[in-house]
């Protein structure tokens, strides 16, 4: 089976089991309710599970990412890189892209994670311009 990033409207129940192991304490419903054409979830689906997500934000040619997660028995595999870049081919309205830092992971990993899929450092996070 292939990977392949999904942009999520509505959540089926495995969703939410797969969306509790990438995000322990999500509030699912919570996060289904906010789900409209400016917010956005999108996830990386192999034999019919979530193995990451993150949160896409627009506003304008802006976009906002955030809670980017791929499960830890997956990371190191390029399905977070594969993540980002389908999210920005399938914005192709969103020219500037951010990133915060959360200070959630480990700085160094996530920096040389966000750097190698072509985002550069600023303060609190990084930026990406679609050229």
């Amino acid at each position: 089976m292939k990977l392949t990033i999904i942009r999520l409207l509505q959540l089926g129940a495995q969703d939410r089991i797969d969306l509790g192991k990438i995000w322990p304490g999500v509030d699912c419903d919570a996060l289904e309710k906010k789900l409209n054409e400016n917010h956005r979830l999108y996830a990386a689906r192999f034999n019919e599970r979530l193995l990451a997500a993150v949160e896409l934000n627009i506003r304008g040619t802006q976009g906002e990412l955030s809670k980017l997660e791929v499960r830890e028995v997956t990371r190191r595999r390029g399905v977070g890189q594969y993540l980002l870049e389908e999210v920005i081919a399938q914005n192709s309205s969103v020219t500037h892209w951010w990133m915060a830092d959360d200070g959630e992971a480990d700085q160094q990993v996530i920096a040389a994670f966000m750097q190698s899929c072509g985002f550069r450092t600023q303060a609190d996070g990084w930026v990406y311009n679609v050229e």
